[in-house]
């Protein structure tokens, strides 16, 4: 009855485990700045090219 070892089972979260590099890795960010910025730099340049072939499609069946 209980949890390991015969104890009472332990309430709460559950313990992660310690690391050997807790606290090591000062520089650890959940995300990549520079992966936004190519992100942000492919998305300008997606929709300036959508903008054109539009802007093209209806010159074009303007012209006509």
């Amino acid at each position: 009855m209980g949890g390991p070892g015969g104890g009472f089972p332990r309430t709460g979260p559950p313990r992660r485990p310690a690391s050997p590099r807790a606290g090591a890795d000062r520089s650890y960010r959940p995300f990549d700045l520079r992966e936004l910025t190519m992100a942000d730099v492919a998305f300008v340049l997606i929709t300036l090219a959508v903008f054109a072939l539009v802007a093209l499609t209806a010159k074009g069946v303007a012209g006509q």
